[in-house]
């Protein structure tokens, strides 16, 4: 219907057409370019704060800080444990064999790498990739919390024992925490814990039990995204 038909409709039906004032959109407009504005300016504060970061002794035997990479206005974050030494020596989260694997997982699920965002619980490598100590832990969660409050997810997805473990302060197997929808944070974002991709590796014949926690996880997601759109 035409402009000029549509208003005479409804004018015809004693409907008045509403039109925005300038100043209310103009308004609205630069609220939304100022929190824009103001996320970007914490995201450089906290990425400058991780980059510098000396909290402890992984510092000194670190090549870079890595950070998160992805997007940042996703609905779905995925943790990891750590970086290893391909994350270490690029900078970015899941770049090595295990990376490739979490890729064509995430292509699989038409979650294209780009679309989704990646962290882990440590943003230094531990030498020799080892488990993360509590100590070393307890120093960088308060840099994912500030991420997480960035990011807002739907969901987080926990990839692998030690990040699943970390985020639910609990020693419960991975094999127990699978299938299960977990809160996380005073957000109390639904999480849900997978295996590894470097697990995967080790014992492919798991990859079935993944590919379910993310089928789980995409039907979670989508529940929750219906949820929110008619809230």
């Amino acid at each position: 219907m035409q402009p000029q038909r549509y208003a005479q409709y409804l004018e015809a039906l004693g409907i008045e057409l509403f039109v925005p004032r300038a100043g209310s959109a103009r308004a609205a407009t630069q609220a939304a370019t100022a929190t824009a504005d103001s996320d970007e300016a914490a995201w450089t504060l906290l990425e400058n704060e991780v980059r510098g970061c000396t909290l402890c002794a992984l510092s000194q035997s670190r090549t870079q800080t890595v950070f998160g990479v992805g997007n940042r206005r996703t609905e779905l974050l995925l943790v990891g444990e750590a970086p290893g030494a391909d994350e270490d020596a690029q900078g970015e989260p899941f770049v090595g064999r295990a990376g490739q694997l979490l890729n064509a997982i995430l292509r699989g699920m038409r979650w294209p790498r780009p679309t989704v965002y990646i962290a882990n619980i440590l943003k230094c490598r531990p030498p020799g990739n080892r488990d993360p100590s509590p100590e070393e832990s307890a120093c960088c969660t308060p840099y994912l919390h500030r991420q997480i409050d960035l990011i807002k997810p739907l969901m987080i997805l926990a990839v692998g024992r030690v990040a699943a473990q970390n985020l639910l302060a609990t020693e419960t197997p991975i094999s127990k925490l699978r299938g299960v929808v977990h809160h996380y944070g005073t957000r109390e974002t639904p999480l849900i814990a997978t295996y590894h991709p470097s697990y995967l590796l080790r014992s492919p014949g798991e990859k079935r039990r993944v590919w379910d926690d993310m089928k789980f996880l995409k039907a979670e997601l989508e529940k929750r995204r219906a949820a929110a759109a008619t809230g």
